[in-house]
Order: C-alpha cells, then structure tokens, then sequence
C-alpha cells in the first residue's frame, strides 16, 4: 500500500523558512517522481516542485524557482520542500505526491498517489 505522509507545516511571517517532508512507503523509488503542490482555499491545486526520484532531477513552477528546493534522502524514504524567503501568497495547504514515469510534469492528474497534505501560512 503506498503511502505519503506530509510534515513540516506551520505558521511563519513573510521573509520565513519552512522545510517540508514527505515520508513515502509502499512503492520502489525507481522509476517514480515527486510532485509537490499546494491548493489554497477556493483555488485550483498548482504544482511547485517536481523531483525525479532516481536521478535527483527537479523542476519548479516560475513564482517558487530561487526560492524552494526539492531534495531527497539517501534512505530513499523521504523528500523534502525547502521553502524560503515565504511570502503571504505561498499560504495553501501543500501536498506531496508520486507519479509512475520519470518525467518531470506539474500536471496534477498524472499523478497516482496523493498525501494528507499540510497547511502552511505566512502572515505578519
């Protein structure tokens, strides 16, 4: 049973650092990428980050690039979203999740398996 669960979220004021993780089990790494994407209330899930996970590749969404890191952990069990210089627009709930291809897309319907996802604010 594959699994993705999120951590790291919080509250934070604009100019901030928050680092997310997703935890993964159930499905080997090779071959899978990583989405994170986030959906604020009353908006359309976008994708930010994308992480090939047997290769260390990534891409980003233009209003994150510069500012949010995508990596992973040798253990091939967790990823990670470095977000910062946060602004009050990033507010959402972020969700990570995992795809079948090794092809880089921000495109959330080619993506199988989704997390719980986890509120991030950032507020003055």
């Amino acid at each position: 049973q594959v699994r993705l669960v999120e951590s790291g979220g919080g509250s934070v004021q604009p100019g901030g650092s928050l680092k997310l993780s997703c935890v993964t089990s159930g499905f080997t790494w090779d071959g899978h990428g990583i989405g994170w994407f986030r959906q604020a209330s009353e908006e359309r899930r976008e994708g930010v980050a994308w992480l090939g996970l047997s290769d260390g590749s990534t891409s980003y969404a233009l209003d994150v690039k510069g500012r949010f890191t995508a990596s992973r952990d040798n253990d091939k069990t967790t990823v990670y979203l470095q977000m910062n210089s946060l602004k009050p627009e990033d507010t959402s709930i972020y969700y990570c999740a995992a795809r079948r291809g090794a092809g880089s897309t921000l495109a959330s319907e080619w993506y199988d398996y989704w997390g719980q996802g986890i509120q991030v604010t950032v507020s003055s």
